[in-house]
């Protein structure tokens, strides 16, 4: 390779990290919201820790792999956006409109999404310890695809979350992890919870009409004044039934 050559690929891959780099760099409110007003839609990577982008509009955007960690987003317009991969730990998303988003091995681990309308997402993401009361999650596609490894050990991940008055109903969380959850008067009308992790998961009051269990661990669940018990599929091949509370 002569150098002139050599001369030219450096000058390239600087190039190139250069913008990289700047686009890496934390926007504000003013310029994300002129960027949005605009109508620009990709704003993959987008940087915005702890930002205030409550009711921003970014429906339909691209914000993959966007590091938005402790942002405030309640009641933004997120629907049919791209969060894959992105970074959504500690983030305040209150009433926000998520409809039909991707969410796919993203981290929402601790976000406060009360009231938020997830209804026909998909979401394959950690929303350990999340909070969801009064959230809309129906027909949210989560279940894992074992037929496609390693995506199949990709899952969705709701330990400690609390969904207490949720809505699930319709929903696939076929081997999601629920262990240790709040799903107090949750709605799991028509849920599949196949092989899901139900553990220590307190679902006293919930609603499960034709819900499915089928392998399921349940041990020490509580199951306290469940509705539509007897209509449950599966149930009799739940693992750790016989340590889980029934009383009605």
């Amino acid at each position: 390779m002569n150098k002139a050559r050599s001369r030219y690929i450096l000058v390239a891959v600087a190039a190139a990290l250069s913008v990289a780099l700047a686009a890496a760099e934390p926007l504000s409110r003013a310029q994300i919201a002129h960027r949005l007003e605009a109508g620009e839609r990709d704003l993959r990577n987008l940087e915005a820790p702890a930002g205030d982008l409550s009711g921003l509009d970014f429906h339909g955007a691209n914000l993959f792999g966007a590091s938005l960690k402790g942002a405030n987003l309640s009641k933004a317009k997120l629907q049919g956006c791209n969060l894959d991969v992105a970074i959504l730990r500690n983030a305040v998303l209150v009433e926000a409109d998520m409809r039909g988003v991707s969410l796919f091995s993203s981290v929402l681990a601790n976000a406060n999404l009360t009231g938020a309308d997830l209804s026909g997402a998909r979401l394959m993401a950690n929303m350990e310890g999340a909070v969801l009361e009064g959230a809309n999650l129906a027909d949210v596609k989560a279940g894992a695809d074992m037929r496609n490894q390693p995506m199949g050990q990709i899952r969705a991940v709701l330990t400690h979350a609390r969904l207490k008055g949720a809505r699930l109903t319709g929903a696939d969380f076929s081997r999601a992890d629920f262990s240790f959850a709040d799903l107090r008067a949750a709605d799991l009308s028509n849920a599949n919870l196949t092989r899901a992790k139900l553990i220590g998961a307190d679902l006293s009051g919930a609603r499960l009409d034709h819900a499915t269990l089928t392998g399921a661990e349940i041990e020490n669940a509580n199951f306290t004044a469940v509705q539509g018990l007897t209509s449950v599929q599966g149930l009799d091949t739940a693992v750790g039934k016989e340590a889980a509370v029934f009383a009605q």
